[in-house]
């Protein structure tokens, strides 16, 4: 399924607003000392944005952005290291919340 507004030999990217939201969650979960590198992936059908815990492991988290699913379920998605989708929809911000909840610790006197 082709869509009118992006040519086949052209990359899916994100935006400059997007990245910025991605990129204070990013920097926000290294400061918590829970991340500590990430790889951007351009492709023709979506862009992912994979976060590690250590660099030569598997992605921890993948943040994907899928233009072809803007009318359906939404576009952005947040796929955990075993594949499952832990949350997808329209609005980026309300996507990465997911993992924002994971940030959270109980922490005892």
């Amino acid at each position: 399924m082709q869509t009118p507004f992006r040519s086949t030999d052209q990359q899916v990217s994100f935006d400059r607003r997007e990245l910025g939201v991605i990129l204070s969650l990013y920097g926000r979960m290294v400061a918590a000392g829970e991340w500590r590198d990430y790889g951007i992936s351009c492709l023709r059908a979506s862009a992912v944005f994979s976060v590690f815990r250590r660099t030569a492991e598997h992605p921890l988290y993948r943040i994907e952005k899928h233009p072809d699913l803007r009318n359906r379920q939404g576009m952005y998605c947040v796929i955990g290291m075993d594949g499952q989708i832990l949350k997808r929809g329209h609005d980026l911000a309300q996507v990465l919340k997911v993992l924002e909840r994971k940030m959270l610790r109980v922490i005892k006197d």
